[in-house]
C-alpha cells in the first residue's frame, strides 16, 4: 500500500480500495437524488458507500464518505437496545426509524490521510457490522425470553378467549 497522502476521494478510488480489501463492489445510481454511490456487503449484510461533501467545483471529488447498512425491523425494537449499542461502541451509530434500523459510519480525508488509514476504517466498519449482527441476535433472544409466558400462564393463553396473540408478543426480528 502507498504512503501517499490522500486529500480527496472519488467513487473510483473508493471502489479500488474496497476491492483491495476483498469486497465485491458495484456502482449504483440513486434515482431520487440522481447521484452515484457504491454498494457492497459483509457478513451477509449489504451496505452503501455514499459520497459526502464535494470539494469546491470538482463534481466527482469529495472529502468524506458515509458507510450505511439498513435493516428492516419486524415487530417492535425497544430504543434501549439501540441506545445501549450507541453507548458501548465508538465510531458507528445505530439509528431506529421504524421500520428501519440503520448502522452508519462516517470517515473523512480532511487534512490528508494514508491509504493504510482508509483501509483501517474499512476494517473497523467490518468489525462493527459483525458485532452488530451478534449484538442483535443476543438482544432479540433476550427480548424473546423476557416475553415468554411462564408455565402456569401458558395454559391460559390456549383458552378460546385468549387465542389471539397481541402484536407485542410477536417475536422480534431484524432482516
Amino acid at each position: 500500500m502507498s504512503d501517499d497522502t490522500i486529500t480527496k476521494l472519488t467513487l473510483e478510488s473508493l471502489r479500488d480500495l474496497f476491492q483491495l480489501a476483498g469486497y465485491r463492489v458495484e456502482t449504483l445510481t440513486d434515482p431520487v437524488a440522481n447521484m452515484s454511490y457504491l454498494r457492497s456487503g459483509t457478513n451477509g449484510l449489504a451496505f452503501d458507500v455514499r459520497p459526502g461533501n464535494r470539494i469546491g467545483d470538482e463534481e466527482q471529488s469529495f472529502i468524506d464518505v458515509a458507510l450505511i447498512a439498513v435493516l428492516q425491523v419486524q415487530g417492535e425494537l425497544p430504543l434501549d437496545v439501540v441506545n445501549r449499542w450507541n453507548a458501548t461502541r465508538r465510531f458507528a451509530r445505530l439509528q431506529l426509524s421504524p421500520p428501519f434500523l440503520a448502522l452508519s459510519l462516517d470517515f473523512s480525508v480532511a487534512g490528508g490521510v494514508t491509504q493504510n488509514n482508509l483501509r483501517a476504517q474499512i476494517e473497523i466498519w467490518d468489525h462493527l457490522v459483525q458485532q452488530l449482527v451478534a449484538y442483535l441476535r443476543e438482544e432479540l433472544a433476550n427480548l424473546s425470553k423476557a416475553k415468554a409466558p411462564a408455565p402456569a400462564a401458558s395454559a391460559a393463553l390456549q383458552t378460546p378467549a385468549t387465542d389471539r396473540v397481541a402484536e407485542t408478543d410477536v417475536p422480534h426480528t431484524v432482516q
